[in-house]
């Protein structure tokens, strides 16, 4: 992650740098010579010759809007690696995340998911959890309980202990008694099956069968084939934040924005994001893949056998200084 090697910066210019750095991560307005002047109690035309050099290395960037400085895709990575210091855990974040570590009654999976929704909400950047995919997951049963007549819950279970509940609306009236004896049969019929072979089995092997015993089954055959179609494709995914995230300045044009949403429910595109090295590794702009204006802190983690990734995306001025000891937090408390 070093990147001090081919460009040897001096004190004052590293100085500057940081300066910048953190002044627009903090503000998102480009940072002007005379608040640098201020801050580092120097003349004008040495912090113009300063930047210069530093505009000359690639590190800064003018923009087009002011005369000010911003950091450029290599300024963020040289500081990262060399000038910036993760910043402590707050008492208030450690405490919303313990709470949810210390909760017994929580399965692993809704600790995980629930811990990247908090970091979510503290940072107001995306925060994604990759689980192990859904093919390791074997359908260990499936309950229904009906809310009224044309809705249901399915709640599908598998060995690993993951849950996922779908809601389920008919079109048309079932009897409760029909809910049962389709439950009975997807039970008895499909458990033990992978998680993404099931809606193959459905088709092929169960729904001549359904068709036998139950009136309604068309009606009720069709709904639980979506939900397990959606379970295999959902159940190893889960995303918070992604509203928060368009609220940066930087997503402010409606072309930028539908960008990323189009990325964000591109399910290949964010199974990419999918991490192979170990510890937490930071991607900023290009690096990443997934887009030149973002930047994201992964890691993967692994528990009893399982393994999976979680990870931040946010703009590129990110504050890499807090995520990535919430993240190494996290990591930590899931995996002990």
């Amino acid at each position: 992650m070093n990147a001090k090697g081919d460009n040897m910066i001096s004190q004052r210019q590293e100085k500057l740098l940081k300066l910048i750095v953190e002044e627009y991560i903090k503000t998102a307005r480009p940072v002007s010579s005379k608040a640098i002047c201020k801050a580092l109690d120097c003349s004008s035309a040495t912090v113009r010759s300063e930047m210069g050099i530093l505009e000359d290395l690639g590190l800064i960037e003018k923009t087009h809007i002011s005369s000010g400085r911003i950091p450029s895709e290599k300024g963020y990575r040289y500081y990262v690696a060399n000038i910036m210091k993760p910043k402590e855990l707050s008492g208030d974040d450690m405490l919303k995340l313990q709470t949810i570590f210390h909760n017994n009654a929580l399965a692993l999976n809704d600790v995980i998911k629930k811990s990247m929704e908090i970091i979510s909400e503290i940072t107001n950047y995306t925060a994604i959890v990759l689980g192990t995919s859904s093919k390791d997951n074997r359908l260990s049963k499936v309950e229904a309980v009906p809310l009224d007549e044309n809705k249901i819950i399915a709640l599908v279970i598998t060995d690993k202990g993951h849950v996922e509940h779908k809601n389920i609306y008919l079109e048309e009236k079932v009897s409760l008694l029909e809910i049962k004896q389709t439950v009975d049969l997807i039970n008895k019929l499909v458990v033990g099956t992978p998680i993404n072979e099931v809606s193959h089995k459905l088709e092929f092997e169960i729904k001549p069968i359904i068709a036998k015993y139950v009136k309604q089954h068309e009606v009720l055959y069709n709904a639980f084939y979506n939900a397990f179609n959606d379970f295999a494709n959902e159940a190893n995914i889960k995303m918070s934040g992604t509203s928060q995230f368009l609220k940066q300045p930087e997503f402010n044009s409606l072309e930028k924005i539908r960008k990323i949403i189009d990325k964000f429910e591109d399910r290949e595109m964010i199974n990419s994001i999918r991490e192979e090295k170990n510890g937490i590794n930071i991607y900023i702009g290009s690096e990443s893949a997934f887009d030149e204006d973002v930047a994201i802190i992964k890691t993967k983690y692994e528990v009893n056998g399982e393994e999976g990734t979680i990870a931040i995306i946010g703009p590129k001025r990110m504050e890499y200084d807090r995520v990535i000891p919430l993240l190494e937090y996290i990591k930590q408390n899931i995996e002990r």
